[in-house]
């Protein structure tokens, strides 16, 4: 895959944005401003459409659980009013067979596309039936498109009120506490934007979690490469990067990068996975869009296996322990991710105590 396919699948524009060989995680640290001062780093023929974005309410003023509602086996939809989001949130909650005793708390996190109504790891990643011999209250967040799942300074034209850190680190857990009652031991994984996502809460709030797995992300926001896995992930969204936090490249975007923020991760239980972006078992040439698995997929998944090197190398040099997983196959999709569920599965069991 050459530098410059993967420069325009990540919204690179122009020489600054090269992606150096995969044996390299020198990835440079100049300041990512050049990259875009509004974040429009996606040329507009490779966006999604514009998505319809949650109406956004002034009468929510404390967060609580306004329905639970039994789905199918131990699933169960629950849905909660968010003074932060200013909106309702839809949560997927997979139930321990047994649930007499207090039980640890996993939350989970998507990709870029994250729906509203179920989360992909329910409905792509196989969670129902991985989970449902694990004692844990599984926790899956619905929403947050173009997100990073972190709080943005402005809300945005294109992907609305982003206030997710504050959603999933403050409002949330006592919630979950009760009303699955918990014992108050917890952990959170991702997958793609969700990786990103899951690494920046935790560095973020050091003592929220116990572990934290991470699949197919980008852990920097500052060196060339994770700023421009960022603009991509949002301007992919009709997102403005810069409504983000702050000016590209300032203080507010060096204070979401996990590579240099990473000593704050020292005593968690980390699991970190990336594949090559080489066609693996799951592609074939019955494979729904092959062609675009191959190329976008591949792509992604490349640039995520040499993000994924970067923040590996930081834990090694600080001496922080890990456990790391780079599969010599297999590109950007969900096959791929329901795989990596089983095997991050032992590094999350151990951090909540199962």
């Amino acid at each position: 895959m050459s530098t410059a396919v993967i420069s325009v699948m990540l919204g690179g524009a122009g020489p600054a944005a090269a992606v150096p060989s995969i044996g390299s995680v020198d990835l440079g640290s100049a300041n990512s401003g050049s990259l875009g001062s509004t974040g429009s780093a996606m040329p507009g023929q490779y966006r999604e459409d514009p998505v319809e974005l949650p109406a956004l309410r002034d009468d929510i003023t404390v967060a609580k659980i306004v329905s639970n509602e039994a789905r199918s086996g131990q699933a169960r939809r629950l849905t909660v009013d968010s003074p932060a989001l200013r909106r309702t949130v839809g949560l997927d909650v997979l139930l321990p067979a047994d649930n007499s005793e207090p039980r640890p708390a996993l939350y989970m996190l998507e990709g870029v596309g994250a729906g509203e109504n179920k989360s992909g790891w329910m409905s792509n990643g196989g969670a129902q039936d991985f989970f449902a011999d694990k004692n844990v209250n599984v926790v899956l967040i619905n929403g947050g498109v173009g997100s990073l799942y972190t709080d943005w300074d402005e809300i945005d034209a294109g992907v609305g009120l982003h206030k997710w850190e504050t959603f999933i680190t403050e409002e949330l857990p006592p919630l979950i506490d009760a009303e699955l009652h918990t014992n108050g031991v917890q952990s959170i994984a991702g997958n793609s934007m969700g990786a990103q996502g899951a690494m920046m809460l935790a560095h973020r709030n050091p003592g929220l979690y116990q572990g934290v797995a991470a699949m197919s992300g980008c852990y920097s926001t500052m060196d060339t490469l994770g700023n421009s896995s960022v603009q991509w992930t949002v301007t992919s969204r009709n997102g403005d990067p810069a409504n983000m936090w702050g000016p590209i490249g300032g203080p507010g975007w060096a204070a979401h990068d996990t590579v240099l923020n990473a000593e704050s991760l020292r005593g968690l239980e980390i699991y970190l996975s990336a594949n090559s972006g080489l066609p693996g078992k799951y592609e074939s040439s019955e494979t729904p869009e092959l062609l675009e698995r191959l190329v976008i997929g591949g792509g992604l998944e490349l640039a995520s296996n040499l993000c994924t090197q970067v923040l590996d190398a930081k834990l090694k040099q600080l001496k922080i322990p890990a456990t790391v997983d780079y599969e010599p196959t297999g590109t950007h999709a969900w096959a791929y991710w329901e795989d990596q569920l089983a095997k991050a599965w032992p590094v999350l069991a151990k951090s909540l105590g199962v």
